[in-house]
């Protein structure tokens, strides 16, 4: 058997590992240049779900070279108001399971695509922009490109993306649609200076900020194991430290100590040409927007480097119902991209690549035909994929009331005063975090 995987983001490159690692034959088709090419956003909190499937995939040392390169992992998740008071505060935000192998942690992107292409570098081709597949008489499946050449295996997997081209030929009727919120995020070094405006809690949390209009500010401080020459720093263990030395990626990895933020807001509440303006135009957006807001943080929105911002336009999938199955299937934001409102995306694309080894594996095997091994896969992902779409599109829309110029003060209000109310009330306060844990798969066995 010969998968071939068009894509190599976060789901197609675990999937390789996965596949290397059942000694199933597969090659990964990226339309990215270079290997540090392709990425947008700073931060992805892989959850329990996602360190699970990662451990899982992954060789043990790559998985122990994951770890230890890591951010430091946040211990809570805090709301606040834009002037900074606190509403609601949850601990236990990064608890791990009993084997460690299902923490919360915060990496970069660029150090998880880093370590996802370490130990696959012969399986993956670059500058591999596809056109379209074709069928052949014999079963297999022909990926074309555009710059001439062809793959041919006995499976294909879109794991292209949001604009996945799989997935417009495949099923053309799986349509994306706008969310309704646009973004603008950005980075700040992480310095005495900045540290200064930060409280000790926010430094060891994930902070939500919410303000009037129905805008939210997510800042998270990301601080790594090595410093500003890539050398790891003194207090981390000898074995991580090594492991950060020898691990070939950090080359590619350019990551320092900074502070996340990302403002985030209704479209019909924002300047029309959001997308189009460059990191300086971003950057003045940012400080207006925050005009009003604690002195603390408007003096962070001021020192974010113009040249970290980017905008984002969220989009979301429509769910569909489930299709024929055949030799060609897709994974991750090519089937079911979401907003980041629940922080999934990645996560579920993780539990996708482990579901579809799984059961590639089990075809080669032979203890299940092939189309019937893809049709389980799809089964089950369709499941909790779309579940996470329609729950993250519930926590991000831009429809909802939070937004309307009236109105929305009222909900924000009402939030407000329910979030205080728990914020004092212990046994609650424990409930809602187990509550969110288990969302994030804590407690899930994945068979």
């Amino acid at each position: 058997m010969h998968v071939i995987i068009i894509g190599a983001g976060t789901g197609g490159l675990a999937l390789a590992h996965g596949l290397k690692r059942a000694g199933i034959s597969c090659s990964v088709h990226e339309r990215d240049r270079t290997r540090g090419g392709g990425l947008q956003g700073y931060r992805v909190g892989i959850d329990h779900d996602g360190s699970r499937a990662l451990s899982q995939v992954l060789p043990p040392d790559l998985f122990d070279t994951f770890v230890a390169t890591c951010a430091r992992t946040p211990d809570r998740f805090n709301m606040f108001t834009e002037k900074y008071r606190e509403v609601l505060s949850l601990d236990g935000f990064a608890r791990a399971s009993a084997d460690g192998s299902g923490a919360e942690r915060s990496v970069s992107r660029m150090t998880l695509r880093q370590i996802l292409l370490t130990g696959i570098e012969e399986l993956v081709h670059f500058d591999k922009v596809f056109t379209r597949y074709g069928r052949n008489a014999d079963g297999t499946v022909t990926a074309h490109f555009e710059d001439g050449t062809s793959a041919t295996g006995d499976v294909l997997v879109g794991a292209d993306g949001s604009p996945s081209r799989v997935r417009r030929q495949y099923l053309p009727h799986a349509a994306l649609e706008d969310s309704g919120i646009a973004a603008v995020g950005g980075k700040v070094p992480l310095t005495d200076e900045t540290r200064a405006l930060l409280t000790d809690r926010t430094i060891d949390g994930v902070n939500l900020f919410l303000a009037p209009g129905g805008y939210s500010l997510i800042l998270h401080v990301m601080q790594f194991p090595w410093d500003q020459d890539g050398v790891p720093k003194s207090g981390i263990g000898a074995t991580d430290a090594d492991l950060i030395k020898n691990w070939p990626g950090l080359h590619f990895d350019n990551t320092r100590d900074y502070i996340l933020l990302g403002l985030s807001g209704a479209g019909q509440n924002l300047p029309g040409d959001i997308l189009e303006r460059d990191g300086r135009g971003l950057h003045e957006l940012l400080q207006e927007l925050m005009r009003t807001w604690d002195p603390r943080l408007r003096a962070l929105a001021g020192l974010v480097d113009p040249s970290t911002c980017f905008p984002m336009r969220i989009r979301t999938s429509v769910p569909i119902e489930q299709w024929p199955s055949s030799t060609v299937t897709l994974i991750g934001d090519a089937i079911h991209t979401m907003t980041p409102g629940r922080g999934v995306g990645a996560n579920t694309a993780l539990r996708d690549a482990v579901l579809l080894c799984h059961r590639l594996t089990a075809a080669r095997d032979g203890r299940m035909p092939l189309v019937p091994a893809i049709r389980d896969y799809e089964t089950r992902m369709i499941g909790y994929g779309f579940d996470a779409v329609r729950k993250s599109l519930a926590q991000m829309s831009g429809s909802a009331p939070i937004h309307k110029p009236l109105v929305g003060r009222a909900v924000l209000a009402a939030m407000r005063t329910g979030m205080r109310v728990v914020n004092h009330l212990p046994p609650v306060k424990r409930r809602m975090a187990a509550s969110q844990q288990a969302y994030r798969g804590q407690d899930r066995d994945e068979g």
